[in-house]
């Protein structure tokens, strides 16, 4: 009697332990559905984000910019760290987490420039 006691406590623990993993697989789903995967490659123009992120401007406030830029991207490691140059005179080069840099897109103002 005692041992049937035991059995059946395994299987209940067993139950439990699958709706977990069920519960967690289901939680990874909706998480991953919002994560957007950055991918650059050497040669693309990207955005630098100004750190700290609350270093205002103090004659634009709130409007200060939150992004710099471009820069071009020279190498990227395995550990998500990004080597990145500016492309101004002096060429200065950094070595910047990924997570900090977005994709260069030229601003409408950059494109009618361009277009004269």
């Amino acid at each position: 009697m005692m041992l049937d006691e035991l059995v059946d406590l395994d299987e209940e623990r067993l139950n439990a332990l699958e709706i977990l993993r069920q519960q967690k697989k289901r939680i990874e789903v909706s998480y991953n559905k919002k994560v957007k995967v950055k991918s650059f490659t050497p040669g693309d123009l990207v955005w630098k984000v100004i750190l700290p992120m609350d270093r205002k401007d103090r004659a634009l406030g709130k409007l200060s910019p939150k992004w710099e830029g471009p820069f071009q991207m020279l190498q990227i490691f395995s550990n998500g760290a990004c080597e990145i140059e500016e492309l101004s005179e002096d060429r200065t080069i950094l070595r910047v987490n990924g997570k900090y840099l977005k994709k260069y897109k030229p601003t409408i103002q950059e494109v009618k420039i361009r277009d004269e």
